[in-house]
């Protein structure tokens, strides 16, 4: 027993060690300028992701291709970037005022644009965590390539095998392939990917659109396509960092445009004076919260609160919501639409002109000065430490803030119980380095009990990115005496932030307030629980709306 425990132990040290290393190595990189994925600059990023097999890449380290973590991965790319040799990351340099159209990936708000047949330009806005993301995800992609390459390539000399070609003559088909060709080609795909016909059949649509229903035959061919020319003419892939983006990087360049205008918003509407309460959520849950029930009663009469909010968060419900808006916008919601190119949008709420006698808030109380709410949408890792820094600090250096609390709402993974669950931390841990902050969470697990929803409590890692999520880690993590409930990405940017502008900088007030509650997208611990297994459908809608009334009961004081 013994034995086992001191394996499973100097695995998690090997992961943490791979994960240091990888991010150690993107930093090196990205100072460098550049680098080849395949090549010899690519060797330890490589090295790195394959000892540590992120749970979410599934069978990296074995022949055969990975399509779960495929599939994840394509959805965060922009479409077409498997068929390019070259691909830039660039901060915001001008290219929205060209011809060139912006191609953003369905999952991933980040702008990209095709330069050419062989080039890629990736924006990066969105701070270090965004290039840690797509580092990595080029990296696996770029793994898989190889695998292809490795099962169709018979020699040196540029021989490729009978199901390669059979893949090629499909592909270059112009029209949409039939019943009978799209399984001849399945079949094929299947042998040069080491997957039986089921496996690639189950998931063959989800990686087409209408656009381009046959997206997966495309991807497999140009992944091994270009690994195939690595091999045989020495074409290596090439990944640039712009000189701009050099320069900008870490310098809050977009958090202090997205905080000013902010600023300058409240300034104009004379909010500036008002008690504020930040909240970090989506940017539904707030207005939904406070004025969906009173609006849509007699649309949706006897149903709960709940089935109204599942009606709404449904892709169809266009016109229920725009209903909602249409009030909330009458009744002191300003909305401000991300221009600065943090693509975090932001509303305002001046709770002065809330009618609160028709809110689902009817009893809400407030002292001399109604609050501001200002509700940002969610921040992206590290980027959560400059978007907070740059808001907290003073107006034109001299006009204070009274921010009187900020409250966070998030996705995260969690470590035991599934998904809709909900976690409420009391401390972050940093991966990667000894930080740690330890803080009084306004929020308690109390609060959450009697609502048929498993409630946890202790505390939660922040991680350099959910791609680099390791088993034996999180288990190293879960039980020992650290007793991490749960992981996530932004929790201790965040608490940084706060902690640096409530107690050393004193630009807002000493005793402000935090709130931090998670709802679980995904067990990583549990085998097909994982985020490459899917999203969570209408799961996440009570949790998020139990977490969003709890935080705005708070600030509305309703007991």
């Amino acid at each position: 027993m013994k034995e086992t425990k001191n394996i499973s132990r100097s695995r998690a040290q090997e992961s943490s060690a791979a994960i240091e290393k990888m991010y150690i190595t993107m930093r090196h990189l990205f100072n460098r300028g550049f680098y080849k994925p395949m090549g010899i600059s690519g060797d330890t990023l490589r090295e790195a992701l394959l000892a540590l097999r992120p749970e979410i890449y599934g069978n990296i380290a074995e022949e055969k291709v990975e399509l779960n973590g495929l599939l994840y991965v394509i959805e965060r790319l922009p479409m077409g970037i498997e068929e390019c040799r070259f691909i830039n990351l660039t901060s915001d340099e001008g290219y929205s005022r060209s011809h060139f159209k912006a191609i953003v990936p369905p999952k991933r708000r980040r702008n990209c644009y095709r330069i050419d047949e062989e080039q890629m330009n990736v924006e990066i806005t969105r701070g270090r965590s965004d290039i840690y993301d797509i580092l990595t995800h080029l990296t696996f992609i770029f793994i898989e390539s190889h695998k292809i390459r490795n099962r169709v390539l018979l020699d040196d000399a540029g021989e490729v095998s009978r199901d390669w070609m059979k893949l090629e003559q499909a592909v270059s088909q112009t029209k949409k392939l039939s019943l009978i060709d799209k399984e001849k080609a399945i079949s094929h795909a299947a042998n040069i990917l080491g997957r039986t016909f089921e496996d690639v059949l189950n998931i063959y649509d989800a990686f087409g659109s209408e656009v381009a229903p046959d997206r997966f035959l495309q991807i497999i061919f140009w992944l091994g396509k270009l690994a195939i020319e690595e091999i045989v003419s020495n074409k290596k892939r090439t990944i640039t960092f712009s000189p701009i983006l050099r320069e900008r990087l870490g310098h809050h360049i977009h958090g202090e445009i997205w905080a000013t205008n902010i600023k300058e918003v409240l300034k104009e509407k004379g909010l500036l004076d008002r008690p504020i309460h930040v909240i970090s959520a989506n940017m539904h849950s707030v207005m939904n919260s406070i004025f969906a029930t009173t609006v849509l009663k007699t649309q949706f009469k006897d149903k709960s609160d709940f089935f109204i909010y599942e009606e709404l968060s449904k892709s169809g419900a266009h016109e229920v919501r725009n209903k909602v808006e249409e009030v909330a916008l009458k009744h002191g919601m300003i909305s401000l639409p991300d221009t600065s190119g943090t693509n975090i949008d932001v509303q305002i709420f001046d709770t002065s002109k809330v009618d609160w006698a028709k809110s689902s808030f009817p009893s809400a109380k407030f002292g001399d000065k109604e609050p501001v709410l200002i509700v940002m949408d969610y921040a992206f890792g590290e980027q959560a430490y400059e978007t907070i820094d740059e808001l907290l600090k003073p107006f034109k250096k001299d006009i204070l803030l009274n921010v009187e609390s900020v409250s966070i709402m998030g996705k995260a993974g969690i470590l035991e119980g599934g998904k809709g669950d909900i976690m409420i931390p009391n401390a972050h841990i940093n991966e990667g380095t000894a930080d740690n902050y330890f803080f009084e969470n306004e929020l308690t697990a109390d609060m959450f009990e009697g609502n048929d929803i498993a409630v946890f409590a202790g505390a939660m890692v922040t991680v350099l990115g959910t791609s680099l999520q390791n088993r034996d880690l999180l288990k190293f993590f879960h039980e020992s005496t650290w007793g991490v409930i749960g992981l996530e990405m932004e929790g201790s940017y965040y608490q940084k932030a706060i902690q640096s502008a409530s107690k050393i900088r004193k630009s807002v007030p000493h005793d402000i307030k935090v709130r931090y509650a998670y709802y679980a997208s995904d067990n990583p611990l549990e085998t097909g629980s994982t985020l490459a297994s899917g999203g969570l459908g209408t799961t996440g809608v009570k949790p998020t709306y139990l977490i969003t009334i709890k935080i705005l009961e708070q600030i509305f004081n309703v007991k």
